[in-house]
């Protein structure tokens, strides 16, 4: 099988804890040198970027991280800004706030800043997503969809997302929004992908060779289609429920493993200490 992953990703459901024990992004940290490396915040996903930044600033600063930089991009030809694509290389982290996930790839999708993030994926660079900057992430990513029901047919709006992960669609708020009939209209469209629903306060921790670690409060929900033996999908009656057979659902919780690979979950001691690239994670 082709490579699953081209980097490094943590990808948090949303809500993640910013004033408390800060678990999570306390976790992100550990991947850089808070002494000397440069965590970069892309504020690109939400109207509200100065306030995102100062959030997140704030946060990083109480975990010692010294060298903060922001990322803010609210118009197309600031993609374009060779001073934007030396900030992504010079990054030892990305972290990507939440917002609207569209904002992101039609700001700075097939610029300059877009190839550099693909090139800092691809060498190893920890990306990280919360929120829209969470579904963002894949290559096919949900825009908006019916909470807190039954699936039904055709409800879903999706598009092109980065491209940081293969193979997999990713739901964030997963439990709290009640998305998980939404992720199975998903699934149901495309069974060739993973779905991965994510509750807030919560994360994966992806390397580069497919292994993902759970962490955080809540679960996060895989959802494999690839055995579907039927489903009533059709453009015609779309307001109808959604009937799907064969779906295979894991539930996975704080230190569990999954294998993207082989979709399934595994169990190890502890998930390899070392990306590929030899980058402790």
């Amino acid at each position: 099988m082709n490579e699953v992953l081209s980097g490094n990703l943590i990808i948090i459901g949303g809500g993640e804890d910013k004033e408390g024990k800060k678990e999570i992004l306390s976790r992100v940290c550990t991947s850089i040198d808070k002494d000397k490396d440069i965590l970069l915040i892309a504020t690109i996903a939400t109207e509200y970027p100065k306030e995102a930044a100062i959030k997140y600033k704030r946060a990083f600063g109480e975990l010692k991280v010294k060298n903060i930089r922001v990322l803010d991009i609210n118009d197309r030809t600031e993609s374009f800004n060779e001073e934007n694509v030396e900030l992504i290389k010079n990054s030892s982290l990305i972290f990507f706030t939440g917002g609207d996930q569209l904002r992101i790839t039609s700001l700075i999708g097939g610029s300059p800043v877009y190839t550099a993030l693909k090139q800092a994926c691809s060498d190893g660079i920890f990306i990280v997503g919360t929120s829209a900057g969470a579904s963002v992430m894949s290559d096919t990513m949900i825009v908006q969809g019916i909470d807190e029901e039954s699936p039904r047919k055709c409800t879903l709006k999706m598009a092109p997302g980065l491209g940081f992960i293969k193979n997999v669609m990713i739901d964030q708020h997963f439990a709290q929004r009640g998305r998980i009939g939404r992720l199975l209209t998903g699934i149901a469209e495309n069974p060739e992908v993973l779905g991965i629903g994510i509750d807030e306060n919560t994360a994966i921790i992806v390397n580069k060779i497919g292994e993902i670690e759970v962490i955080g409060e809540g679960a996060v929900y895989f959802i494999d289609g690839s055995k579907i033996t039927y489903t009533n999908v059709s453009e015609l009656y779309g307001d109808q429920i959604l009937s799907m057979h064969n779906v295979k659902l894991h539930i996975l919780t704080d230190g569990n493993k999954f294998n993207l690979v082989k979709k399934s979950p595994f169990e190890e001691d502890k998930v390899s200490n070392e990306d590929s690239t030899g980058k402790n994670i």
